[in-house]
């Protein structure tokens, strides 16, 4: 009785839960999580800011106009002695008023192509953030792979735990059974037993693992409600066989996003470079205005006055000499040949790293192979074992064994199977090919 509620217990979460999921493939879950992602917007908004940034106003090429007035008022009293007859002027409470307004152009015409180059820095930086956001959302798709995938291997692990309960619960029931009658001793009946309580036990700890690896999926998706529960309609992890090496290497070459950012950061340093060949060149300036002034005065033969006019001009300058020009340019060209080292060295890296992912790849399918086969013979094992068992041939023990190799060789499978699918995603994410996860 007390193996029954056990059981029951063991099982009723699962029925539970099963009965509220959502099923989601990974597409749909890459999809939620593009679309919810707090990261993820955060990294869209700073693509939009930098896309804001590059605008002709801001690299220079529009004139700014300037909008100004004031008001200035005076209370004056004073006593002045005349030269000739040294007589005493007073004059008590004068007050002056001044009052202005003006608007004002100011347009810098030419700048030795700064303005130019500015704009097309402006440009970069925004291509620049459109990569930064593609690079987030590959990491975001080879996160939400791994966890997904990561989430079935648990939920099948946690059918082979299920199953090993299902396989101890019988075992214990043949030997009550045998003991009560008298066949089997009350040290097989413990065994068996410990076994049981061992096995459920495992179950229970994988029921919690489970359950972490679905959180995580939910706050890869944005969903509020994390401990909703989630189905995958995958119930196996399907590895895709058919990579090319030679294929992976030339989409790496092309499409690889951190190796695309490295170039416009070159680009962005040749750019640093020409701004500081600029300041050779002579600069045109334009401005023009017009003013409007008024006075009123409390003490002048002029009671008030009304003033107006506009002005323009043209102003031509040329730096002759600074000191920090040529130290500037040097440094300039260091940088660009800094951008095209950090360039190499990537391209060298990811070389490295996708022969690396190759190799492992490759191997875990041989090991998928042999697993494989492994999992069929431990099956085959078992069975035989089980009827064995039941013909009384077969100590506890040794039934024992045969069901822990056939855990351990399905456990050995659902390993190598989450591993070559690491392997594959990292290969698709390294080629620029991760998108093609989302179906």
């Amino acid at each position: 009785m007390k193996r029954l509620i056990l059981t029951t217990l063991l099982v009723l979460p699962t029925l539970i839960i099963c009965a509220q999921e959502q099923v989601y493939t990974l597409s749909k879950c890459i999809e939620i999580g593009l679309e919810n992602n707090y990261s993820l917007r955060i990294t869209r908004n700073e693509e939009l800011i930098s896309k804001n940034n590059a605008t002709l106003a801001n690299a220079g090429y529009l004139p700014t106009l300037d909008l100004n007035a004031g008001y200035d008022a005076q209370l004056n009293s004073n006593n002045s002695e005349l030269r000739g007859t040294g007589e005493i002027q007073k004059t008590r409470n004068a007050f002056d008023q001044t009052a202005n307004a003006g608007l004002n152009l100011n347009w810098t015409i030419f700048d030795g192509f700064n303005i130019s180059t500015s704009y097309k820095q402006l440009k970069e930086l925004e291509r620049m953030g459109e990569t930064n956001t593609r690079i987030a959302i590959e990491d975001f798709i080879a996160s939400m792979a791994a966890e997904y995938y990561n989430f079935l291997q648990q939920r099948l692990r946690l059918d082979n735990y299920y199953k090993a309960v299902q396989l101890s619960k019988e075992r214990l029931r043949i030997v009550e059974e045998r003991y009560n009658i008298g066949t089997f001793s009350r040290l097989d009946y413990q065994q068996a037993k410990v076994d049981f309580n061992a096995d459920s036990a495992q179950y229970m700890k994988q029921q919690e693992i489970v359950i972490t690896s679905r959180i995580a999926l939910n706050e890869m998706m944005a969903i509020d409600q994390v401990y909703t529960p989630i189905e995958t309609i995958e119930k196996e992890i399907a590895v895709n066989d058919s990579l090319d090496f030679v294929d992976l290497w030339h989409c790496t070459l092309s499409n690889n996003a951190t190796l695309l950012l490295a170039a416009q950061n070159n680009t962005l340093a040749q750019l640093d470079y020409k701004k500081v060949l600029s300041r050779n060149y002579p600069y045109v300036k334009f401005k023009a205005g017009y003013d409007y002034g008024f006075n009123q005065y409390g003490n002048n033969t002029v009671v008030r006055r009304h003033a107006w006019g506009g002005n323009a001009g043209i102003s031509v300058g040329f730096t002759l000499w600074n000191g920090n020009r040529r130290r500037e340019m040097r440094n300039a060209k260091i940088e660009i040949e800094n951008m095209k080292l950090m360039h190499d060295k990537l391209e060298l890296s990811l070389k490295a790293d996708l022969g690396n992912l190759w190799q492992a790849y490759s191997n875990n399918l041989q090991l998928l192979a042999l697993e494989k086969t492994n999992v069929i013979t431990a099956r085959e094992n078992h069975e035989i074992a089980k009827e064995r068992y039941m013909l009384g041939v077969l100590s506890g023990i040794e039934m024992r064994e045969a069901q822990q190799s056939l855990l351990e060789a399905e456990e050995r499978l659902l390993a190598v199977e989450y591993d070559t699918k690491l392997c594959e995603i990292s290969l698709m994410q390294i080629s620029g090919k991760i998108t093609g996860f989302i179906k």
